[in-house]
């Protein structure tokens, strides 16, 4: 799957293709239902699959101070989009020019001159250009003139309720991990580089693995059962706390693994860490002794609910 940055990367040999426009953070079930279809189409026509997603993205640009915790971040979306049959990422950087551009020059610009689009689909509540004041109708009209269709696409239900990125935010504050894997398809997961720590967990004796996400807001936080993905060829289990660390006066978010019955050093390796049941929400601690024993009872809870799955 081949990434382009900025409608500039696009050659002119390149025009024609199927696309897509969205945040598609997560990549959850209802995007590969509209990946799926994506695909059929492009092979239909003999034209390259193409995601247009916006970095940073437009709730980013427009609430800075307050943005929505991203599911994933642009490497691991890039990943995701690459597994779904993908053959093209078109990322746009949105900025006050792209979020001035109305919504006419949007399609002209972008849609027409830029891909030269022959099927586009988006969701039926699709905005776009100043204002937000491009929508389906406006695609579907100007489809019509400029020799391209536009196909909406139907929200997929999972009991009954609408699978978005917010809802699965939703359970993921709730710590419903289970409810959040299966509208991702997939548990939900960070990866990251291992990088050194304070080396506190090791004085406690109970070495993690230290990786600092790159997402601004995380959706999870607290003490979680987890499996750890980039330690030899299969998983490993572990014990994982996503927070600022109150308990030591941290500030800054970080993700640390205890992975059971490991000894080995992991600096430098790319983690892929897997949330598979919170066992509890963040705490402060009046001591380190305390921190300790409580840490122990963690990894303990987690060995038991391994046990309760047959996965230890």
């Amino acid at each position: 799957m081949r990434l382009v940055r900025g409608l500039a990367g696009l050659k002119p040999g390149q025009r024609g293709c199927v696309a897509t426009i969205g945040n598609y953070d997560g990549v959850h079930l209802g995007h590969r239902a509209v990946l799926r279809e994506l695909a059929v189409r492009a092979r239909a026509l003999d034209l390259p699959a193409t995601v247009v997603v916006f970095e940073p993205t437009p709730q980013e640009f427009f609430a800075p101070a307050s943005p929505p915790a991203r599911l994933t971040t642009f490497r691991e979306k890039w990943q995701a989009l690459s597994g779904c049959g993908m053959d093209r990422v078109l990322c746009l950087r949105f900025d006050r020019r792209l979020a001035d551009m109305p919504p006419e020059a949007f399609i002209e610009r972008i849609l027409v001159q830029g891909l030269g689009v022959r099927h586009l689909a988006v969701g039926d509540d699709f905005r776009f250009g100043r204002q937000r004041a491009g929508g389906f109708a406006l695609l579907r009209d100007a489809g019509r003139r400029a020799g391209f269709e536009v196909a909406d696409t139907p929200p997929l239900l999972v009991d009954g309720e609408r699978v978005s990125s917010t809802r699965i935010r939703e359970c993921l504050a709730a710590g419903d991990m289970r409810q959040a894997a299966g509208l991702l398809g997939r548990p939900y997961a960070m990866s990251g580089h291992v990088v050194p720590g304070e080396r506190l967990g090791r004085t406690l004796g109970f070495p993690t693995a230290n990786i600092f996400p790159r997402q601004p807001v995380l959706p999870v936080r607290g003490i979680f059962a987890a499996a750890v993905q980039g330690i030899g060829t299969s998983a490993r289990y572990g014990a994982a706390y996503v927070g600022s660390r109150p308990a030591v006066g941290g500030r800054r978010p970080v993700l640390e693994v205890f992975v059971l019955d490991f000894a080995g050093e992991l600096y430098g390796r790319r983690l892929r860490v897997e949330f598979l049941q919170r066992l509890r929400e963040d705490a402060g601690f009046a001591s380190l002794d305390e921190l300790k024993q409580q840490i122990g009872r963690d990894v303990d809870a987690v060995r038991s609910w391994l046990r309760q799955q047959g996965l230890n």
